[in-house]
């Protein structure tokens, strides 16, 4: 098969990059969609909340274990085929979803998405990033997670207002669609490139040590955060009194939030790596004690959950930009490892948040989320404090300028 090597085309760059942004979006809102729809799934699949989270743990789970195999797998394979396949697999098995008569064939469904999500998570920011100058990548990092940060903030409470509308399936339909469409827009545009030979296939400044402190990192922040992505709609029903007719424009606004951290952290990312992560985990930290401690005032909580829209949105692009620097070997094994880790924590955290939901309450929710994600903000500090100070890339470009000149 024949290869070419990206072009940095600023058209068709930012073309595969909202297609790409799209598709992270709609992954993860599919992923995410039990938690906005608990209550109107619950009735209709004859299951409790509690099962219908778990919903969001298994297919956490089916990421986690199978990003590093799927990796390694179609390491040789050119990223346009991989991708496209992975949007097509999606759209088929979403639409399962929508059509199936029960909880076990969605459960199915779900796994297969979810074998679709981890092999799309290996590829596309490596693939996506390369297509673009070093100079740059961070604020194109920031528009790839765009999606991302979106889906839990933006697409779940679209999506759950459709379902509220209509019916949860018709939801999964149209997320369904939406993905043949990007799939086509990625055979159409997306070169056809080999792994090795993207621009973005080697990190600018490798360290073990700094990539172990990230996982760690990582697993914490998004253990927390999930925990009440996942439960965030009963809480604000049985906490602060809110009713499911509120919850669309809640999650909403949180959006909103998202939409301006997600734009933002992405003018600081390639000059501030570090500070711009740990910026991100402390107000995060807040959002979360500010929601436990006065989330039955409503205007506390609303204020809060901006708070928490705002800060979180900035987690994902601040730690997938962090391993594009710091990748110990190729970039694409450490996104298949670092998206194993992103999933183990989700998966803990919607686990997490299901026991004390059955077992305590769902106050506490917000409470063990916010000490999980202060553990996170030391083991970041102690990153910093234990390793020399992290290189930008934009020091780093200037650097090999001026080397050469």
């Amino acid at each position: 098969m024949t290869t070419q090597q990206p072009t940095f085309d600023p058209r068709r760059a930012s073309i595969i990059l909202a297609a790409m942004a799209t598709s992270t979006f709609l992954f993860v809102t599919v992923e995410s969609l039990p938690s906005g729809l608990l209550t109107l799934m619950a009735p209709d699949l004859g299951r409790s909340t509690s099962e219908i989270g778990l919903l969001v743990t298994a297919y956490a789970l089916v990421v986690l274990v199978s990003s590093v195999p799927l990796a390694w797998a179609t390491s040789r394979i050119p990223r346009r085929w991989v991708l496209s396949a992975c949007c097509g697999v999606a759209a088929v098995a979403t639409l399962w979803a929508a059509l199936t008569p029960s909880y076990e064939q969605l459960m199915a469904a779900r796994l297969v998405t979810g074998l679709a999500q981890a092999l799309f998570w290996v590829a596309v920011v490596p693939a996506t990033l390369g297509l673009f100058p070093p100079l740059v990548r961070g604020r194109a990092m920031s528009r790839l997670a765009v999606g991302n940060s979106l889906a839990p903030l933006l697409g779940v409470p679209l999506g759950t207002w459709l379902g509220e509308q209509t019916s949860w399936r018709v939801t999964f339909a149209a997320v369904a669609a939406l993905s043949a469409v990007v799939m086509v827009i990625v055979l159409v545009l997306f070169p056809t490139v080999a792994p090795r030979a993207g621009g973005a296939a080697q990190a600018p400044h490798p360290s073990g040590r700094r990539f172990g402190f990230q996982l760690v990192t990582t697993v914490l922040v998004v253990t927390g955060a999930f925990g009440v992505i996942t439960f965030g709609t009963q809480y604000l029903q049985d906490v602060t009194g809110f009713t499911q007719s509120d919850i669309p424009a809640l999650l909403l606004v949180q959006g909103g939030a998202g939409v301006v951290g997600a734009l933002v952290v992405g003018r600081y990312l390639d000059r501030y790596p570090a500070a711009a992560l740990v910026v991100a985990v402390t107000t995060y930290a807040v959002g979360v004690l500010g929601l436990w401690a006065l989330g039955e005032n409503k205007v506390a909580a609303v204020a809060f959950l901006v708070v928490c829209g705002l800060s979180f949105s900035t987690v994902p692009p601040a730690l997938s930009h962090r391993v594009m620097l710091v990748a110990p070997r190729g970039t694409t094994m450490a996104q298949a490892v670092a998206s194993s880790t992103f999933n183990l924590g989700i998966a803990a955290g919607s686990a997490l948040g299901a026991l004390l939901v059955a077992v305590v309450d769902v106050r506490v929710v917000p409470l063990v989320a916010a000490v999980l994600v202060l553990l996170a903000l030391a083991v970041l500090l102690l990153e910093e404090r234990l390793n020399a100070p992290l290189g930008t890339v934009v020091e780093h470009v200037e650097e090999a300028v001026a080397r050469e000149s």
